[in-house]
């Protein structure tokens, strides 16, 4: 795999400067040269750690990385679906899915900084209507 050096200590694989999906080996491989590790032992933690949050999620708790992001169970509700090629209802049952919430700095990487809110002002008041005037005509 090809590497590009960003900084003094900091690589990232071509595949992640490249904009192209980054797979469970690439990641194995940065972390062996990162670590200074065999493939075989950065395989192993990274299944270690794939594994930990994995069991994690089918006991329903939640995963924190700080600041990379979130990974929760959501539950979903039952509901009623359509066969798509009969067109006949049928019911889907109500089950529980992994979901991910990226963090601040996750979506600080990704989107770039996020800008300041743009004070909105308040809508002017309408002054209150002259009694004198409407007292001064008659129908």
């Amino acid at each position: 795999m090809r590497l590009r050096r960003l900084g003094r200590n900091c690589t990232i694989p071509y595949l992640l400067w490249r904009n192209i999906v980054l797979t469970k080996a690439d990641l194995i491989q940065v972390v062996s040269e990162e670590a200074e590790l065999s493939k075989r032992q950065a395989g192993e933690i990274v299944d270690l750690i794939l594994d930990e949050i994995k069991t994690a999620l089918q006991k329903g708790d939640r995963v924190a990385l700080t600041p990379f992001g979130s990974f929760v169970v959501r539950a979903r509700k039952a509901r009623e679906g359509r066969n798509p090629k009969t067109g006949e209802k049928i019911k889907i049952a109500a089950r529980k899915v992994p979901a991910f919430v990226a963090g601040k700095g996750l979506k600080e990487a990704v989107g770039g900084a996020k800008k300041a809110a743009v004070a909105k002002k308040a809508p002017a008041k309408k002054a209150p209507a002259k009694k004198a005037a409407a007292k001064g005509r008659k129908r």
